[in-house]
């Protein structure tokens, strides 16, 4: 395996930055702050400052390193092609290996490498839920009934489901014979919160005949590490899932998470050797689906009497990576919706991992602007594709008093699909 790089190995390319501002109109982060420290320009200014050893490990540079999602967008418009959130996390494992993890990344990574730790504090915290958490109005979500640790006391969370998905099937799931082979990347969303998404995938994959494999040795992506600066844990992840994932031959890794498809495929790309074969091979699910052509079978479907007023929320970590028509061309497809397009259906929610934990004030003003063009397109319904997007936006239109249900795509798809696959 080849190592996450150091922040040295990034010197070309911090300066290749020539500070002409284009991120700043991107950032979600300066929009909301104005303070050149958070766009990405300042950045790439204070890490080439801290390799010529302009600066140290000072608080100023902690705090601006910190205020980043790493969420791409300033990449996606950058003349360069400066790859600032990569430069960030460098920067951060710098920060992590001369000053250590702060209290909650020390928590954080050792709960992510430890998957039985993870599993008994879930099913603990799936017992506990009644307890734990109170109803929202309208069903809107659940919310802690006191502060948790690094956890704000108004913030909407999903509960925590009493099984794991995982646990609830069998490893290996026959589809019809000829048809692909694939193996299912829970990830942590899935596998904890939202396992009913797990469940409207396995129908998605039943309807068109594949076969399953879900590999129950899978751990986190890694992704959270990456924000902590804990490169060592990225690597014991990544080593973990290759072995996985690769355990039984799989035609492709499909993912219904954007933060695990890009931990899969780009995280895992840039380590070389078969963790980019297994990049390679890693699909989000409405790529996949739209290539084995689910959405011409939905077109047969009969329309429904009633349609649902629907519009999307790219997340970041799929819209940076170019993946934004395959989701909108199901959505489109099914019978029982009424497709509307919001304004800046690309910009981000404001969640960015970790980082609505260490900057929740900011992060809820980014989420309130999110909450604003959701409900100036009219829609009943947001729809995307990544649990921790439905968690931050449920999150913003609950404090938004906005009656908006959020969900996945996959979500709306199990309400049309039937419950055997197709002779």
């Amino acid at each position: 395996m080849k190592k996450l790089k150091k922040l040295q190995e990034y010197r070309e390319e911090i300066e290749q930055c020539v500070k002409c501002g284009a991120c700043r109109a991107h950032c979600p982060v300066f929009g909301a702050e104005k303070h050149e420290g958070r766009v990405a320009r300042g950045k790439v200014a204070l890490a080439g400052a801290l390799l010529d050893g302009e600066i140290d490990l000072e608080k100023k540079l902690l705090e601006d390193m910190s205020q980043c999602l790493l969420c791409g967008s300033c990449y996606a418009q950058c003349p360069n092609k400066v790859p600032t959130e990569e430069i960030v996390a460098a920067v951060r494992r710098e920060i992590a290996a001369k000053k250590g993890l702060s209290t909650f990344g020390k928590g954080l990574t050792s709960v992510l490498k430890n998957p039985s730790l993870m599993n008994t504090l879930a099913k603990t915290g799936g017992v506990l839920s009644s307890l734990l958490f109170k109803k929202l109005p309208a069903d809107s979500g659940l919310r802690l009934r006191f502060p948790a640790p690094f956890i704000s006391g108004d913030r909407t969370l999903p509960p925590i489901a009493a099984k794991p998905f995982r646990e609830q099937h069998p490893e290996v799931i026959e589809g019809q014979p000829g048809r692909p082979t694939v193996a299912f990347f829970t990830g942590c969303g899935i596998n904890y919160m939202y396992p009913a998404i797990g469940e409207a995938l396995l129908r998605a994959l039943k309807f068109i005949g594949v076969t399953v494999i879900i590999p129950a040795e899978q751990g986190c992506c890694g992704l959270p590490a990456v924000s902590a600066g804990s490169g060592d844990v990225v690597e014991a992840l990544a080593a973990r899932n290759l072995k996985a994932l690769t355990a039984r031959p799989v035609d492709f890794v499909v993912t219904a998470c954007a933060s695990c498809n890009a931990g899969l495929g780009k995280i895992y790309a840039d380590l070389e050797g078969e963790y980019a074969d297994l990049a390679e091979r890693t699909k989000d699910i409405f790529v996949f689906l739209v290539e084995q052509g689910l959405p011409e079978r939905l077109a047969v479907l009969p329309a429904s009497a009633e349609k649902v007023r629907v519009t999307y929320h790219d997340p970041c970590h799929l819209r940076t990576r170019g993946i934004t028509r395959e989701p909108r061309a199901i959505l489109k497809a099914l019978p029982q919706v009424e497709y509307v397009e919001m304004e800046a259906a690309g910009s981000c929610c404001g969640l960015g991992g970790t980082y609505s934990v260490y900057h929740y004030e900011t992060s809820k003003k980014i989420g309130a602007k999110k909450a604003g063009h959701i409900s100036a397109s009219g829609a009943d319904t947001v729809a995307t594709d990544c649990p921790g997007c439905i968690m931050q936006l449920q999150d913003s239109l609950n404090h938004a008093g906005e009656d908006v249900r959020v969900c996945h795509i996959l979500d709306l798809l199990m309400d049309v699909l039937p419950e055997e696959a197709p002779a």
